[in-house]
């Protein structure tokens, strides 16, 4: 099977990777672009780890193709801080303990910046609705919920990016 090009811009910057025609985007941000922050969990769309954002939009990297990106504006995980600078979901999960083994926390905090991107002031329940989508096996979520109402408390007088 052909390779095909593929070009979006990831975190920012433009880039451009080859692609099988069934490559799912994870691979490609894994393998070809070695963009590490969303993890492989499931492959079948069910834990969220893999969670990117594509135009702004909440979107399993494992069950989307990667030559449907062309074009299209990639965040990650990965993309979150600046430079040595956490991004306030980031530093509220730690301030909360929200990440305790770490897998599910790159899906979490895609989740949440989604969720906050579109709704800077999120009730409870926005919040859980926000990262159903997520598997967490070691916190309970509570400390997660806790971290995204947190970070949102104090979004609202800083930048959003």
């Amino acid at each position: 099977m052909a390779k095909v090009p593929v070009q979006f811009r990831l975190n920012g910057s433009d880039r451009a990777a080859f692609a099988d025609p069934a490559d799912s985007l994870l691979t490609v941000l894994r393998r070809g672009l070695n963009d590490f922050g969303p993890k492989y969990g499931c492959g079948q769309g069910t834990c969220g780890t893999c969670s990117v954002l594509i135009d702004g939009g909440l979107r399993l990297a494992c069950l989307t193709l990667a030559a449907s990106c062309e074009g299209a504006s990639i965040e990650t995980v990965s993309g979150m801080a600046d430079g040595p600078n956490l991004h306030p979901l980031q530093t509220a999960f730690m301030e909360h303990f929200a990440a305790q083994c770490g897998f599910c926390t790159p899906g979490m905090l895609t989740a949440a910046k989604a969720l906050l991107d579109r709704n800077p002031n999120p009730s409870r329940e926005d919040v859980i609705d926000a990262i159903a989508g997520n598997i967490c096996r070691c916190t309970g979520y509570e400390p997660i919920i806790q971290a995204i109402l947190a970070a949102a408390r104090t979004l609202p007088a800083q930048r959003r990016s």
